[in-house]
Formats: C-alpha cells, sequence, structure tokens
C-alpha cells in the first residue's frame, strides 16, 4: 500500500467516526441543528477551535474532555454547515434522521474527495505540519467566514473570496488532520 492508499483509509476512518458519532447524536436529538443561522454555526465552530486552542496553550483540561473530540465536533459541524449553506436555516425540525443522514453523507463524501485531491497535489505536507498549526488556519478560516457573513449583512459582496462553502471544506480537511495525527500519537 503506497502512502496515498494509507491516508485515505485514514482519511475514511475519520470520517466514519464522525458519521457514526453524528448519527447517534441524530438518534438523542433529531436535526436539531437545522434551526441555527449562519452566523450561530459560526460561532459554534469558533467556540469548539477556540477551545482547542486553549487546551494546547494551557495543556490541561478542567472538564476532562480532550482536544480529539473537538476536532470531530468541528468536522461534524463544518459538514452541517455545508448543509444549511444548501437548507437554509428553518424554524423547526423539519427533515428527518434519514435525509440527514443522506446529506450528511453526500457532503462528507465530496470534503473526503477534496482531501484526497488536496493531498495529493500536496503530497503528504499536512503530515509534517504540527496539530496547533491546524487549530490556527482552522480558527483564521472562521474568522474569513465571519467576515463574509458581515458583508452579507451588509448586502455587500466578497470580491476574491472563494466563499463560505470552501471554508467548510478547509475547516474539515484540517479537523481531519487533527484527528488522525491526535490517533498517531
Amino acid at each position: 500500500m503506497d502512502k496515498f492508499e494509507e491516508t485515505n483509509t485514514q482519511f475514511e476512518q475519520a470520517i466514519a467516526e464522525c458519521r457514526a458519532l453524528f448519527e447517534k447524536k441524530l438518534h438523542d436529538y433529531r436535526a436539531s441543528w437545522r434551526i441555527l443561522r449562519p452566523t450561530a454555526l459560526t460561532d459554534q465552530l469558533f467556540i469548539k477551535a477556540k477551545r482547542i486552542r486553549s487546551l494546547e496553550v494551557k495543556k490541561e483540561s478542567l472538564v476532562g474532555e480532550g482536544i480529539r473530540p473537538e476536532f470531530i465536533g468541528l468536522i461534524n459541524y463544518g459538514i452541517v454547515g455545508l448543509i444549511q449553506l444548501e437548507r437554509g436555516f428553518a424554524d423547526t425540525v423539519d427533515i428527518g434522521n434519514d435525509e440527514a443522514l443522506r446529506l450528511y453523507d453526500r457532503y462528507a463524501r465530496e470534503a473526503l474527495e477534496l482531501m484526497k485531491r488536496k493531498n495529493h497535489d500536496y503530497d503528504e505536507a499536512w503530515r509534517s505540519m504540527r496539530v496547533s498549526s491546524y487549530t490556527d488556519l482552522i480558527l483564521t478560516k472562521i474568522e474569513r467566514i465571519k467576515e463574509m457573513e458581515d458583508l452579507e449583512l451588509r448586502s455587500d459582496k466578497p470580491v476574491v473570496s472563494e466563499g463560505i462553502d470552501a471554508n467548510y471544506m478547509d475547516i474539515i480537511n484540517y479537523a481531519v488532520f487533527g484527528v488522525i495525527k491526535l490517533s498517531e500519537e
């Protein structure tokens, strides 16, 4: 098995782990995230990434939960963000669990395929990066999303940005790297 095949398997395993948790949470909460407006979803991503950075800096968790679960949360909320971009937010839970999983699988597959293509082009550069760099890059992507949302609130448009969806994909990508790296340590 060459390095890209091994990495692709790791990508797939990380996404499968995230999906399993997403499915369990759907069982418990249904698709309650459908009510999240874009800014609330961005803030949820921010909270998770900021907690990772805080734990990296302080090197201690008083709650007892580590960094890896937060990266998993970033992946799942990133996929939720892609769904919300397509569907918009709702005032009530307007989709069933089967539909939510179908949408999750579609966007997870798109993110996975993008990761595989980028990994080929960047020749596994992520493996030489520090986990803390993934965190900072994720926080940067979240800040960019906030700026784009603020532009939209002012009825303005980004000039050169790839768009919010591309930033969600990058967040998912970096968070998958974090999940894999922390699994290897």
